[in-house]
């Protein structure tokens, strides 16, 4: 058996999406800035796509500009916000995605800002009555928070934190790449100057996100060239993957509750199976289905022999999870996420994260062989 639990690191595409995708592909392959009939055939595709995805999310189609990714999009609302709108302190937390971390620490590097980190609870949660202290110690502020955490899953309370930013007229980026598609975002409402997706993330293709852009804040591009989505991005659009995009976040939106239901359900019976079968088992982050993302848990195991090998046994036993952000595979640094809220160092930690696609039987594949491994490294 072949068992995916990583879908917080990308998500298998949906066939609809996939049709989608060759539709436009085989019909619509002219450039979208050209004049001639084939280009504005292209151009119509983008434009639909734009209004469907402003509509979701209650925006207006002009604050959507597409990007090729959560990362770019990222970067763009942090470097241009912060060089256009002369802000000099930030303020985020330590565990924050990497595209979010490692932009506003090199333009504290280069002495653009200074950066503050507001202070994260054993759980990941942010402490407000310190965040508020930040804001008003310092000027305006930029401030950097996203939604759920990708590794402990964590839910930050966005809404209060964008009446706290619009309070000391701070400006407010958030990252919204892991909650895309499986929460509602309604941004008439929500007080966010800045707000990314990636289209992989909820079963659409690799390669494709967008930024949101409030009407009321004006910054420059941050990707120089033609004049592309308004002027705002240089480049070709990526014209089949913003058409996928839209069909996966519109089937997503359509589908919401029923898929929020079923895979809180894996989760559930996963933490459970795990509780029964193995001693001493830690879950980090929130579990609270009212403070967590459903779709990713994240699980301390007892100190073992050959914990580096976890992973790899459960590879090479069909089943693929990760040992926290999919971005840092490969090398052999820690968690900076489970780092920051002080969890042991000594437990092998696993994020599993789930789809619609999976199923009971393959959480009792997981959980059957999580328990032959734990039991042989006991022994040894």
């Amino acid at each position: 058996m072949r068992v995916y639990l990583d879908n917080a690191a990308t998500t298998p595409i949906d066939q609809e999406v996939l049709k989608e995708i060759y539709q436009v592909m085989e019909s619509y392959y002219g450039n979208p800035s050209s004049i001639h009939a084939f280009g504005r055939e292209a151009r119509t595709v983008i434009e639909k796509a734009r209004k469907t995805i402003a509509g979701l999310l209650h925006a207006s189609p002009s604050e959507i500009f597409f990007t090729s990714g959560g990362t770019e999009a990222d970067n763009m609302a942090i470097r241009c916000a912060i060089t256009d709108l002369g802000i000099k302190h930030a303020i985020t937390s330590e565990i924050e995605h990497h595209a979010v971390l490692h932009t506003l620490k090199a333009l504290e590097n280069a002495g653009t800002i200074k950066l503050s980190f507001v202070n994260v609870d054993a759980k990941g949660n942010v402490n407000m009555e310190h965040l508020e202290q930040l804001l008003l110690e310092n000027e305006r502020s930029f401030v950097s928070l996203m939604h759920a955490n990708n590794e402990i899953a964590t839910l930050t309370d966005i809404e209060k934190i964008g009446i706290l930013c619009e309070r000391y007229n701070a400006v407010f980026h958030c990252d919204t790449v892991q909650t895309m598609g499986h929460f509602p975002h309604d941004l008439s409402k929500l007080k966010v100057h800045f707000l990314v997706g990636a289209a992989h993330k909820l079963h659409g293709p690799k390669g494709v996100g967008f930024i949101y852009v409030n009407h009321r804040i004006k910054i420059k591009p941050l990707l120089y060239g033609g004049s592309q989505e308004r002027n705002m991005r240089g480049g070709t659009e990526n014209v089949y993957g913003i058409a996928g995009f839209a069909k996966a976040l519109q089937m997503a939106y359509n589908e919401m509750e029923e898929h929020k239901n079923y895979i809180l359900g894996l989760k559930n019976y996963m933490m459970e199976q795990l509780l029964d079968a193995i001693p001493d088992v830690q879950f980090n982050g929130e579990t609270d289905p009212e403070k967590s993302l459903y779709t990713v848990l994240n699980v301390s195991f007892p100190e073992m022999e050959m914990a580096e090998m976890l992973l790899f046994s459960l590879d090479i036993a069909g089943i693929s999870a990760s040992g926290g952000s999919a971005c840092s595979s490969g090398t052999d640094i820690g968690s900076h996420v489970l780092t920051g809220i002080g969890a042991s160092s000594v437990r092998p930690a696993i994020r599993f994260s789930f789809s619609k696609y999976n199923m009971r039987e393959e959480i009792d594949y997981t959980i059957s062989k999580l328990k032959e491994i734990c039991l042989l490294n006991v022994q040894a």
